[in-house]
């Protein structure tokens, strides 16, 4: 009966009077003086004194009638749940005992470390305790976390807690059994995995399951939704745009700064006062600064409190964005209006109306048909020489873009270029360049850029390529077929109505993709069938209160993991480049909501510089520092002058999006950002200079093949790899016999400056001490750079060195 005493000791020590009769007839009560004390918290204390209770009772191998653990808790965590959602808890470290007087020794006897080490490893190997730890929500990650930690904090504490003490102290006589040990290990793990106590919380907290009841001013309001469906050119949102101008007051919600900035001006120039509203810029349409009745905006700045007569909801199918879906889910759902027109594809009707009857509203649709004839022409291109005035060259990357720039001019053609890295003034220029019929540039060269948000006079679309890079549902980046919606929506720029053509036409550059091609433009797009998500502050906020210890993007992880979404609807977005920014900054002290704003801010994360300047704001931020115009001039080197090679342009398109960056933040937190307009008089500036970097890309490209190591650059990297494949080695002293003058001549040919070019090949140097380059290989790389420096054509190279032949595939450098 030893183990029956010890199991009643065990009990009353934590606030049970327990007795057990030889047919294990239990009867229970609190004593008045528990070591538990009743939490007033009701979100905590139910489920955590059943966990406790539950406990005990499964010691005897029997079941409380009163308690039933979360059966949904249960579920989560019993392997059936979403896969690894355990390791995204993180325990809390815990601190071990340092008390000076030892009570427990003195109530029960010193205990050896050695001793507790092997008590423990018996606890931890216990299966009965590993499944006693499933059913409390330790599943084998977390229990063996637990253990770690508790065996830590066991081994390394002066003095353990008095009941540990005492409980170690009977087993090792004896007078006790291993499983007593499990209420101070479920204590512990409770500690340093608080989302154990407050799961319930955290559900409650994700769950998105209803997004309809989240605006409860629009819910109030009996609105009428519009859809506009039809094709590019069809004149659906013109009609939309007629109901908004002559609306009492209206909001236009579109996913460009052009297309809001469009319908500002449009908008003032038809005597109907309009804001302008973007994440970098706040424009009044009156001239006294009195706030209009009428707004253009970005969707995500679209406002969900204010009333308006009529709201206007561009491009409505890029609620499937895996990115940016959120926001037109929240203006169509959250916009209290009471007209909402929805302008876009006819394959988003069905999700809009299934949204709409979720909410209890109904959905109106107005079909148009295209306005010109769109022709798909019955062979390819194939040849530059067939290229014709109004014909547009769509690339799908910056370097295919440089190529056929070069192509094209080498023809005697002068070329307008856009992409989506280009600021809207220099995308305006090159377009007004190209739509004015008394310029002489004809050829526009542009990426996808062009779907949407620029008004162009095209004569025919020429895919140079079928192919580009997308993002997966996983946030990976992989190389495909484009869409039969970007395919429809970028042909249909072609004969635009009221220009110049009267009909459009379509074709490839290359014949084998001119079926895929007519394949693409004959189909209909797939219905879009669910509709973007995304946590907001105050749900993050919610999450951190409970979970004080983690980081901001390993809160997202959690929330996103455990967050309940009616999957027939909705889908979670993307939030890989949030975490991105969380992780950069995280080492940096800040307040929750203020990190969460600055992980919103629009940064391309692939821009390093960008990248690096974002964290000197945060710093500045952080340290309660105003960041002036003097101090952002100092940082990115202001001023500059206009681009002479490629590189200098991609620069100044870099720092075009840090003064982007901080115009953002201005709006935001104006008081450490206070030189916002200022800013706004540089970056006019500097848009000037991209736009003449641009008009001359030709040149600054042909400057790039003698001036800067890019090509050099991608054969210094495919040689280094290939000498590192061999394990070559050659004595250090190598380099001290070559010539002096044999690295200045090399640094010449890479495009080295200045400081460069004094330090004689320090990179060669280096490669010839590690082995890497032999002087011999040297002189040969000389003789190559040399006879790629003085042909004129791409084709020089000599295809029996192909570890020194520039890789055009290469994206490491890009």
């Amino acid at each position: 009966m030893s183990h029956t005493v010890n199991l009643s000791r065990t009990f009353r020590r934590h606030g049970w009077n327990v007795a057990v009769d030889t047919v294990r007839r239990i009867s229970v009560a609190p004593t008045v003086s528990s070591s538990w004390p009743v939490q007033t918290n009701a979100c905590v204390s139910p489920f955590k004194e059943d966990v406790r209770r539950g406990a005990f009772f499964s010691l005897l191998g029997v079941q409380h009638p009163m308690i039933h653990l979360p059966r949904r808790f249960k579920h989560r965590y019993s392997g059936s749940g979403k896969d690894d959602i355990s390791h995204l808890f993180i325990p809390v470290p815990v601190k071990a005992r340092q008390d000076e007087i030892n009570v427990g020794e003195e109530m029960a006897g010193p205990l050896k470390k050695e001793d507790i080490l092997r008590i423990l490893n018996r606890f931890y190997t216990n299966q009965d305790i590993k499944e006693l730890a499933k059913e409390n929500g330790l599943d084998n990650y977390l229990y063996q976390q637990t253990f770690i930690s508790f065996r830590k904090f066991c081994l390394e504490s002066e003095s353990l807690p008095v009941e540990l003490h005492i409980i170690i102290c009977d087993i090792l006589q004896g007078a006790g059994h291993i499983n007593d040990i499990y209420p101070s290990f479920l204590k512990h793990a409770q500690k340093i995995f608080p989302h154990l106590i407050c799961m319930d919380d955290l559900y409650k907290i994700s769950d998105l399951s209803n997004p309809p009841n989240w605006y409860s001013e629009a819910r109030a309001l009996n609105r009428k939704i519009i859809f506009h469906a039809g094709p590019t050119n069809s004149g659906k949102t013109y009609h939309a745009m007629e109901q908004f101008l002559t609306a009492g007051s209206g909001i236009y919600c579109g996913p460009l700064k052009l297309l809001a900035s469009e319908v500002f001006h449009k908008s003032n120039s038809r005597g109907t006062p309009c804001d302008l509203v973007t994440g970098e810029e706040r424009r009044f349409g009156s001239t006294d600064g009195s706030v209009a009745k009428h707004v253009a905006c970005t969707v995500e700045m679209a406002s969900v409190s204010n009333n308006y007569d009529v709201a206007v909801i561009d491009e409505i199918q890029m609620v499937r964005d895996p990115t940016r879906g959120w926001a037109w889910t929240r203006a169509l759902l959250g916009i209290s209006a009471k007209e909402v027109h929805v302008c876009g594809e006819a394959s988003a009707i069905s999700l809009v109306k299934e949204l709409a009857l979720v909410a209890g509203e109904e959905v109106e649709v107005r079909r148009y048909k295209r306005l010109t004839e769109l022709i798909i022409e019955n062979y390819a291109l194939q040849t530059f020489d067939n290229v014709y005035p109004g014909d547009c060259i769509v690339c799908f990357s910056k370097r295919d873009i440089h190529h056929v720039t070069r192509e094209i001019e080498r023809r005697g053609h002068e070329v307008a270029v856009i992409y989506g890295g280009l600021p809207p003034g220099t995308k305006l220029a090159q377009a007004f360049k190209f739509n004015d019929p008394n310029h002489p540039c004809k050829i526009l060269v542009a990426t996808d850029a062009i779907g949407m948000g620029l008004n162009l006079s095209i004569r025919r679309i020429i895919f140079y390529s079928l192919i580009r890079p997308t993002i997966n549902e996983k946030g990976e980046m992989e190389m495909e077929t484009i869409s039969v919606s970007s395919a429809l929506q970028i042909a249909g720029r072609a004969g635009r109505y009221g220009t110049q053509w009267k009909e459009g036409y379509v074709t490839s550059m290359k014949s084998e993709d001119h079926s895929t091609l007519c394949r693409l433009l004959s189909c209909t797009p797939e219905n879009i069938e669910q509709a973007g998500l995304h946590p907001t502050a105050d749900q993050i906020e919610l999450f951190a209160f409970h979970l004080p210890n983690y980081s901001l993007a390993n809160l997202i992880d959690v929330f996103v993991n455990l967050c309940t979404v009616d999957s027939s609807l909705y889908f979670m977005c993307l939030m890989d480049d949030f975490k991105f920014l969380a992780d950069l900054i995280q080492h940096i002290p800040l307040q929750l909501r203020s990190r969460y704003i600055l992980c919103c801010s629009p940064i391309n994360k692939k821009m390093p510089f960008v990248c690096a300047m974002f964290l000197k704001f945060t710093r500045q931020f952080s340290q309660n520092e105003p960041a002036t115009l003097d101090w952002l001039c100092h940082q990115v080197k202001w001023p500059f002058s206009t681009p002479s090679t490629l590189l200098d342009l991609v620069h100044l398109e870099e720092v075009y999006d840090v003064f982007d960056l901080y115009l953002w933040l201005s709006y935001r937190f104006p008081d450490m950002f206070p030189e916002g307009d200022l800013v706004r008089d540089l970056k006019t500036e500097l848009d000037g200079m991209i736009d003449v970097g641009v008009t001359q890309i030709v040149k600054l490209l042909r400057n790039s093949d003698t001036r800067i190591s890019n090509t050099a650059a991608d054969t210094e990297d495919t040689f280094i790899m290939d000498q590192r494949k061999k394990n070559r080695r050659l004595p250090l002293e190598t380099s001290e016999h070559l010539p002096e003058k044999s690295f200045t001549h090399r640094s010449k040919l890479t495009g080295w400056q200045g400081k460069r070019t004094q330090s004689h090949g320090g990179l060669t140097k280096r490669l010839l001490a590690q082995g890497l380059l032999s002087p011999k290989m040297l002189a040969e790389l000389q003789r190559e750079w040399k006879r790629q420096n003085n042909d004129e054509s791409d084709d020089g190279d000599d295809d029996e060195n192909p570890p020194m032949k520039p890789k055009g595939n290469k994206s490491s450098r890009h």
